[in-house]
């Protein structure tokens, strides 16, 4: 249905098919003769095999959890000392006893204990063989898709009730760090958790993990070197002109964003607030009413007031497709970082937000019929002024001056001049960096962009600068250093760190209710809210055409 650039972004679908299991039943058998020689034992004089008691030691399998990793650690070995010998208990009282009846008693125990012995490795034999079988014949579901939440029941998605057609409300909340939502009670997000399908341990941004390349890529399902908006600001190697979060001009914005879709095919879309959503682009002329330019001094309730206003127009002029955007608590993660009380009372604030728009829906009865998607851009990771890396440390091995870099931090962008080979440059900074001259140097990785993970999908543009810095957590990149002691939060590293991860939740008629579903990059909301609406055929983009199916409920 979805054309997708496999050609340059093959993607694994997470979700594969379980096998129905193939049941067994394993039947163990003790001989006749066994039980004989077992009975004829317990008969004779000497009533027990004694053996030393065992001491058990509970074993506990503890799960580390690291990234979407789980794996269990290694039982300790049993640090007992050796048991000694097996001790021989004998009924009688004359120490001078014959060495035949000795002997004989040794023998027996012996016997005993061989077969007691055999028939331990048979059963333990058996055993494997069972598990080796069962696992063969029923592929377990992978780590990252374990849930702690009920077993999933598949159904069908739910009819509607009072609107006629599929309406799909994609929120985000700014900064929104996966994690935030169990910093304390927040009813009206734990009911769509509990009553939808969540990312269970979160959305992943793209890289880089900025607000404009990731809410941009939610709504195309590219990756910002295939939708063009690769920063926040950037230069134009061609044109020399200069992008920044006020440029609304179409050559900038590649790719088909979803309210553009959505009136290709007929239908009405409405943006209150979103990179990109301001561009007159193609079929999509940002219609007076429906499209609201960005003012970041409008309160939050009278957003959610005008989304909700929507939804008393007549049934065939409520837009199919909306967003709504908030700033918060991306705000405040950056005066504060994420652990501050200040980031809670942002949540809280959103929560209220989100009940605010959940009343006014059920007062309308259409709560059940919408379609609402929560998502974030990006996490949040608390930063000091002492996890700095100063450009000018590098002097002893090559200069950096300020006209080259296009961008610090967390993500450092550098474009030297003609004359200077960038990869001349990137072996002089490493070579710094990895002295142990620079303070903090080892927190600091620099490439050519083509040298980049290819997990980052951030080379294939002409847009992005010969040269990428990448930070460990925490860390950032400044000129020169500064006497100045400020800590507070920011984003923009690498989106394997978890604590750039974000949320999504969704609650509709397709969405199961109380569904986990393992992480996924953003790039593939593109193609599911497609699949929701129901429009026919969708722009190409790098998400995974199968995705939409296995995450939600199949048609009535």
């Amino acid at each position: 249905m979805y054309k997708s650039l496999q050609a340059h972004e093959s993607q694994k679908d997470p979700y594969s098919k379980l096998k129905q299991p193939t049941h067994v039943v394993v039947t163990f058998l003790f001989s006749l003769s066994d039980l004989k020689l077992f009975r004829q034992h317990s008969e004779s004089p000497i009533k027990v095999c004694n053996f030393p008691p065992i001491k058990h030691r509970p074993e506990k399998r503890e799960a580390m959890i690291s990234g979407d990793t789980l794996s269990a650690k290694k039982p300790q070995p049993n640090k007992d000392p050796p048991s000694q010998s097996m001790a021989l208990l004998h009924n009688h009282n004359n120490k001078d006893s014959d060495t035949s009846s000795t002997t004989k008693t040794i023998s027996s125990c012996f016997i005993f204990t061989s077969l007691l012995i055999v028939t331990c490795i048979a059963l333990s034999a058996a055993s494997a063989f069972a598990f080796l079988f069962f696992s063969s014949s029923s592929p377990s579901k992978p780590l990252n898709q374990v849930s702690k939440s009920q077993p999933f029941h598949r159904s069908v998605s739910r009819p509607l009730n009072k609107l006629h057609k599929p309406v799909v409300l994609l929120i985000s909340s700014d900064g929104f760090r996966f994690g935030y939502q169990h910093k304390t009670n927040l009813p009206n997000i734990h009911r769509l958790i509990a009553n939808g399908t969540e990312a269970e341990t979160g959305l992943i941004p793209v890289y880089p993990t900025l607000t404009f390349p990731n809410h941009y890529s939610i709504v195309t399902g590219l990756y910002p070197a295939h939708h063009g908006i690769i920063n926040n600001r950037f230069v134009d190697p061609v044109t020399g002109n200069v992008f920044t979060m006020a440029s609304h001009e179409p050559e900038w914005w590649l790719g088909e964003p979803l309210w553009e879709t959505v009136v290709n095919q007929g239908l009405k879309a409405a943006t209150y607030f979103w990179p990109g959503s301001e561009v007159h682009k193609g079929a999509w002329d940002c219609p007076k009413g429906l499209c609201q330019p960005y003012n970041g001094s409008v309160p939050f309730d009278d957003r959610v007031d005008t989304i909700l206003s929507y939804f008393d127009l007549p049934s065939n002029e409520i837009p199919s497709f909306m967003t709504l955007y908030f700033e918060d608590p991306d705000h405040q993660g950056h005066q504060v970082g994420p652990d501050d009380p200040r980031i809670t009372e942002a949540v809280v604030n959103i929560d209220r937000l989100i009940g605010r728009l959940i009343d006014g829906l059920e007062k309308r009865g259409m709560f059940e019929d919408v379609t609402m998607i929560m998502v974030g851009d990006h996490g949040m990771v608390g930063t000091c002024d002492k996890k700095v890396i100063a450009l000018d440390d590098l002097a002893h091995w090559i200069n950096i001056p300020s006209s080259w870099v296009h961008y610090y931090t967390p993500m450092l962008v550098i474009k030297p001049p003609k004359g200077h080979d960038p990869a001349d440059v990137v072996a002089k900074m490493n070579q710094g960096l990895g002295s142990g001259k620079v303070e903090n140097g080892e927190y600091l990785k620099v490439y050519l962009k083509e040298d980049l993970p290819s997990r980052l999908h951030y080379a294939g543009s002409d847009r992005i600068p010969p040269i990428i810095g990448m930070v460990d957590e925490g860390f950032k990149v400044e000129q020169k250093r500064s006497k100045a002691k400020e800590c507070g939060g920011a984003h923009g590293y690498d989106n394997a760190f978890f604590s750039m991860r974000t949320i999504f939740m969704g609650h509709g008629p397709m969405f199961a209710k109380g569904r986990k579903v393992p992480s996924f990059e953003n790039v593939e909301i593109y193609n599911l809210i497609s699949t929701i609406l129901g429009l026919k055929v969708g722009a190409p983009n790098n998400g995974s055409d199968g995705f939409p199916s296995n995450v939600l409920l199949p048609r009535a």
